[in-house]
């Protein structure tokens, strides 16, 4: 599925005849298309639905999901809180995208009010994973402007290092030389973004009959008084004429399409365009200014123009006043303009270049998964599992909160294990209010029943009753048992005890998954523009080659498990053959190794880790392999290198890292870093249900 994000490079663009033209270009050229407009930008006097959501509907019959208010958007914006609310732009790009081949998103228009739209539409760009189509008018700046415009935007939408801008579509266009000239400076452009070229997607010619109101919009629009409406909801403005002249100079100004605009008492102009009406000529209407109403007698001898059709309006405003209320006049379609915005939507949509987009849409191109959109498929792929997530640690205040709001939201069933008097306390204390169906289960209620279970599992290392039961005065140990038992489907601990206190009865009750030896550990790094993975940052302090090849089987079936293409790079001070030395050589053999056991894995080493993560570097020191330049899994030599490079990054790049999530054991457990704040806790339950969701699949396709 495709998205293109059209953006604005400035004012008055017109953005939604564009929206309108694009998405029946590409219904023409094959494809199921979707619309989604994730913002509501309702101009001043607007007060219904969304316009470009609602046009879409009326001339596409397609229904698209109903927008953000502004205000809305802006609180979250101000509570900083910038993250869920792209979450929930994803979802309404989700609900837009659902049966269709591409989805046409339409992004923000800056204004004096919305100044934050280019950072969002940014913001949007990357975590919808959209290729930009920038949307410009010819019409009211020159090229060297123009050219300045879609240079910053262009930077803004990522540069060189992750070129997403497609193309530009020149609306408004006035002279067919701008065009030309438009073009032939296009190959400028491309040093911007690593010399991908950029392309002129579509040439809009100005069409004044295109932006022709009907006169009842004009009324409604000066909020006119209406003395006959005549004609007035087929009738279209084409051309304004303030009329102070006298009648001789007037006449042929009388055209069709024309609205005159003239004082209330000027009766010579009255009875002039009354008689260019009776004689056949069809103008858009009369209106009169200055608070003068007409003389009964005058518009008596009118009668005939009136009854042919012609709308007379009257405003209290003067002639001054009246022109520049006019030239400011929104000129938007309204949404109950269906005539116009299908003739917009013809006219834009044989102006597009929809072959080539339609081959675009075709061609593969490699999925990135931002940030939002992991944490967004995190939650969701949660809340259909719907699983049981014991939480040892139940009286801590940043687990009892991530509980109550994985509750309320149906990421998981927590279960939290502590004292409920405690529980409560803690609670009313943080002045929360515990949802209807979270458990509390009480240690010193429930201990004794997980005695002879824990003796029996083991058994082979002489544990008695006495041992076991002083051990599950842990509430880590019984957790695990309940976890091993199968009462619960996951385990997430570790806010205030360590990575050993979380792993040892693991490793004990659940043992490692069939086909591994070792458990380990990775981290989802949310980096700007992408979700990457890194292991073993937290368990393993110097694995062997074996080992390590072990670890990059399991990170590259974790990445996979979350949405993420696995291309692993195998990190060392070195790359491909320039370097030796133990360290080196145990990359290299940990490589041969793990391409021994899965060979269609794309994975290669010794990699810097500069060669694998930048494309340029990558094409410099490994011009031939399969991963240098684009790994989305990075496997470190050592725990030393591995743990301080994820919070070296975390740290400096201010990303958000979810984990370590443990892998290779049979159940999930996982760990949670003592400094955890309560949104890392709630994405490490979804990240452990989706784990257990994920392991029941493969048990049952084993079977």
């Amino acid at each position: 599925m495709h998205t293109f994000l059209i953006v604005p490079t400035g004012f008055g663009v017109g953005l939604t005849s564009i929206s309108l033209g694009l998405v029946r270009a590409l219904e023409l050229a094959g494809l199921k298309v979707g619309f989604c407009k994730p913002i509501a930008q309702q101009h001043a006097g607007d007060s219904g639905p969304e316009r470009s959501s609602e046009l879409i509907a009326r001339t596409h019959g397609l229904q698209s999901p109903k927008p953000l208010e502004r205000a809305y958007v802006e609180r979250r914006l101000g509570d900083g809180q910038l993250a869920e609310l792209l979450e929930e732009i994803i979802n309404l790009h989700q609900q837009a995208a659902a049966g269709h081949d591409v989805v046409i998103v339409e992004g923000m228009v800056q204004t004096r009010q919305v100044s934050y739209a280019g950072q969002l539409n940014q913001h949007l760009a990357k975590s919808l994973d959209a290729e930009v189509i920038l949307v410009s008018a010819a019409e009211s700046e020159n090229l060297t402007e123009l050219f300045d415009r879609i240079e910053i935007l262009m930077q803004m939408f990522g540069g060189a290092k992750a070129p997403k801008v497609l193309g530009v579509i020149l609306n408004k266009v006035r002279y067919e030389g701008a065009v030309v000239e438009f073009t032939r400076r296009l190959p400028e452009l491309a040093s911007l973004q690593g010399g991908a070229p950029l392309r002129l997607l579509g040439s809009i010619p100005w069409q004044s009959q295109l932006n022709a109101p009907r006169t009842r919009d004009v009324a409604d629009l000066l909020g006119a008084n209406v003395l006959n409406a005549g004609d007035y909801e087929q009738r279209r403005v084409q051309q304004i004429v303030l009329c102070a002249r006298a009648v001789p100079n007037t006449v042929q100004l009388l055209k069709p399409g024309v609205l005159v605009v003239t004082p209330g008492d000027r009766d010579d102009i009255i009875l002039a365009a009354s008689l260019a009406s009776m004689n056949g000529v069809p103008l858009a209407g009369l209106l009169l200014c200055s608070d003068f109403a007409p003389d009964p007698r005058i518009m008596e001898l009118c009668q005939g123009a009136l009854n042919a059709g012609l709308p007379v309006l009257t405003v209290a405003s003067n002639s001054y006043d009246t022109a520049t209320n006019l030239n400011r006049m929104n000129q938007e379609i309204p949404i109950d303009d269906r005539e116009r915005a299908e003739l917009v939507t013809e006219f834009v949509a044989s102006h597009i270049d929809h072959e080539w987009l339609r081959l675009r849409c075709g061609s593969p191109r490699e999925p990135h998964l931002s940030p939002a959109a992991f944490r967004y498929q995190l939650v969701k792929q949660a809340q259909a599992a719907n699983l049981r997530i014991v939480l040892p640690e139940g009286c801590e205040p940043r687990t009892i909160q991530a509980a109550v709001i994985c509750q309320s939201r149906g990421i998981a069933r927590c279960v939290l294990l502590g004292n409920p008097a405690e529980v409560q306390s803690v609670a009313k204390a943080l002045g929360i209010e515990l949802p209807e169906g979270l458990e509390i289960l009480d240690p010193e209620l429930i201990r004794k029943r997980y005695v002879a279970p824990m003796v029996e599992l083991r058994k082979g290392k002489n544990l008695n009753a006495p041992m076991a039961e002083q051990q599950l005065e842990d509430s880590v140990v019984l957790g695990t048992m309940m976890l091993a038992l199968d009462e619960v489907d996951g385990l997430v601990s570790g806010a205030i005890h360590t990575t050993a206190n979380t792993i040892r009865p693991a490793l004990q009750l659940i043992k490692t998954a069939p086909g591994y030896q070792l458990v380990s550990s990775v981290f989802f790094m949310l980096l700007p523009d992408q979700v990457v993975v890194y292991g073993d940052c937290a368990v393993n302090p110097d694995p062997n080659a074996a080992e390590l090849a072990e670890i990059a089987l399991q990170s590259a079936a974790s990445a996979t498990a979350f949405g993420i293409e696995p291309r692993v790079a195998m990190i060392s001070y070195s790359t491909g053959d320039s370097g030796t030395g133990s360290e080196v050589e145990k990359v290299r053999e940990a490589t041969r190794l793990a391409r021994e056991r899965q060979p269609q894995l794309l994975i290669d080493g010794p990699l810097q880790y500069d060669a694998a993560a930048i494309a340029s570097v990558g094409q410099q020191k490994a011009p031939n392999s399969p991963v240098a330049g684009r790994a989305t899994v990075f496997i470190f030599p050592d725990l030393n290198t591995g743990n301080t490079t994820y919070k070296a990054v975390q740290r400096s790049a201010d990303c958000v890292s979810v984990g370590p999530m443990l892998q290779g054991l049979r159940k999930p457990v996982n760990d949670l870093s003592r400094g955890a704040l309560v949104d890392d806790i709630v994405y490490t339950i979804a990240l452990t249900a989706v784990q257990a969701a994920n392991m029941s699949e493969k048990t049952e396709q084993s079977r």
